[in-house]
């Protein structure tokens, strides 16, 4: 593990460097004040001298993933990121222009932004399914070594008028008191235009809102089925919702249980699997998007 004391010699100075536009991006608290060497790593990195796994030792991924979740690369596992993903990720975490002044590759006529917000949620070029799909297929790997009786996508045409939506991206046989739950997963970015201005000023106004669209939509159809609706909603900056806060928790008891472990371990396991997932996805849609080197 690299120490303080050993730390590459070959970074520049603040003074010579960009400054970090933290205040286009001020839904993110940054902990850089009190981890000044972990500010310093990103920089080294993000200046193309480092990779990923020469920095993961001192927790810069948990920045990216979040305080709470503590990740070990493991190829193996899928919890990893290529060198240019992860500095992709952390030029998108920081507010650094990733746009490259292009254009969208799939939105004819649509310009990128610097904070790579049409990148994250543009509908074309299948970014915005596939990254909704995998973090399903993780939770929903979760539940099975939980030991839970799960189904992908169920709700299609159970109905009385035959409603061919399907409100459960993972159907859960028994959640809470033996009731049947419905889990819907969600991704929602705080930098859409119709809430902007209040995600600014408040944090988790992006997942609320989601969270709410979820309920007014699936909630009819639970509730007519004998289900609970459980909205799994996140911030594409990793804010996860209320909801979604309590069904990990609760997942979390489960695995600790089967697991032997601590819970609190197995929360921050949870959290690492889910944001790297979302870390990774959102990088290539990012990097999906680049021009391609002249």
């Amino acid at each position: 593990m690299q120490s303080k004391s050993t730390f590459p010699a070959r970074i520049a100075p603040f003074s010579v460097l960009e400054p970090l536009p933290f205040s286009r991006v001020g839904l993110r608290k940054a902990r850089f004040e009190r981890e000044t060497w972990t500010y310093f790593a990103l920089l080294y990195l993000h200046n193309g001298r480092g990779s990923y796994l020469d920095f993961e030792p001192l927790g810069v991924l948990c920045l990216v993933t979040s305080a709470r979740s503590k990740v070990v690369p493991s190829p193996g596992l899928g919890l990893h990121l290529e060198s240019n993903e992860y500095q992709m990720a952390i030029k998108w975490w920081l507010g650094l222009d990733t746009s490259g002044q292009s254009m969208c590759p799939f939105c004819p006529d649509m310009a990128l932004d610097p904070l790579g917000h049409h990148a994250v949620t543009c509908r074309h070029g299948g970014d915005v399914v596939i990254r909704h799909n995998r973090l399903r297929d993780e939770i929903f790997d979760l539940c099975r070594h939980a030991h839970l009786s799960v189904r992908l996508e169920k709700g299609n045409g159970l109905t009385r008028d035959l409603d061919h939506t399907r409100p459960a991206d993972i159907f859960v046989a028994g959640w809470v008191r033996g009731k049947p739950a419905a889990l819907d997963i969600t991704i929602t970015s705080p930098l859409c235009l119709a809430i902007l201005g209040e995600s600014c000023h408040q944090t988790s106004v992006a997942v609320l809102a989601a969270e709410t669209r979820k309920l007014h939509s699936n909630g009819p159809k639970c509730q007519e089925l004998g289900w609970s609706c459980i909205p799994l909603a996140v911030e594409t900056y990793g804010n996860w919702g209320k909801e979604a806060q309590d069904t990990i928790s609760r997942l979390a008891s489960h695995l600790a249980i089967h697991q032997s472990s601590p819970k609190s371990s197995v929360v921050a396991e949870i959290y690492g699997r889910l944001n790297m997932t979302l870390v990774r996805s959102i990088a290539r849609a990012i990097l999906a998007r680049e021009l391609p080197p002249s």
